[in-house]
């Protein structure tokens, strides 16, 4: 009987195996490429504004989605617990907050929520009004990860816990927390790396993040492909380490099998 179990690579055959992965996906851009006749022109990119533009925006994004992503957990958060609360109407806000916002386009609440609920507050910041913006979005869904999480808990665990007298915020720190963490790692990391590129949305509203910037350099420069794969590469750089960095902790805090 074969085991489904998943034996971990030497660090000599990881290596060889992701060299030849990268070698194969260079031979099939490197094809297509070369089939499209397209002579590249690096130079415009380089020119010191131009490259300038490029890393402002790179380096707006960054601080952008730090700041949504702080944000984003905790207003999630606070909706899980609004949707586990006793009011029966707290629970219903909860649950209508995130069911439009999952139901509806980012593009559509972006457009809305900047010309319509923030001109009339009169916050006109672009760039704390797309924090908080793309922070309403991504809380809807990390509400339901989390959700998901505490749910998968045992129902007989909580039920032990109370039995020995912990109270519900220590059930909650010593019991739930620890358990539901490592159901929620994998997918939180998937909605951090969504979050970043989801910043690339704010250049409607006139943020000067990276895809904004990456736009302006097109529009001067008639350079789409030398403009836009350092982009993609950019959003790679991003993306890249938060997926890395879940698998490691998603490792660490895994059971003993």
């Amino acid at each position: 009987m074969c085991s489904l179990a998943l034996q971990k690579p030497t660090a000599s055959r990881l290596a060889l195996t992701w060299l030849a992965v990268f070698l194969l996906v260079s031979l099939v851009c490197y094809f297509f490429f070369t089939s499209l006749s397209y002579k590249f022109n690096w130079g415009t990119i380089a020119e010191f504004k131009h490259r300038n533009r490029l890393l402002m925006g790179w380096g707006m994004t960054i601080l952008l989605s730090a700041a949504a992503l702080v944000l984003s957990t905790v207003l999630g958060l606070v909706l899980m617990f609004g949707q586990r609360a006793p009011s029966l109407f707290v629970r219903c806000i909860c649950r209508l907050y995130v069911e439009v916002i999952r139901g509806t386009p980012l593009l559509v609440q972006i457009l809305f929520i900047y010309y319509v609920v923030f001109e009339g507050i009169g916050l006109d910041d672009p760039f704390w009004s797309g924090v908080l913006i793309i922070s309403g979005f991504a809380a809807a869904y990390l509400a339901e990860i989390f959700r998901a999480g505490i749910e998968s808990v045992p129902k007989s665990q909580i039920d032990s816990a109370r039995a020995i007298g912990l109270s519900t915020q220590q059930t909650y720190v010593h019991v739930i927390f620890p358990q539901a963490i490592r159901q929620v790692l994998p997918a939180y990391a998937g909605q951090s790396a969504t979050l970043i590129k989801d910043t690339s949305l704010l250049f409607v509203i006139a943020v000067s993040e990276f895809t904004f910037n990456a736009r302006k350099v097109n529009s001067e420069t008639f350079s789409p492909f030398e403009t836009f794969l350092p982009l993609a590469f950019g959003y790679l750089i991003l993306t890249l380490p938060i997926s890395w960095a879940a698998r490691r902790l998603e490792d660490k805090m895994a059971f003993e099998k």
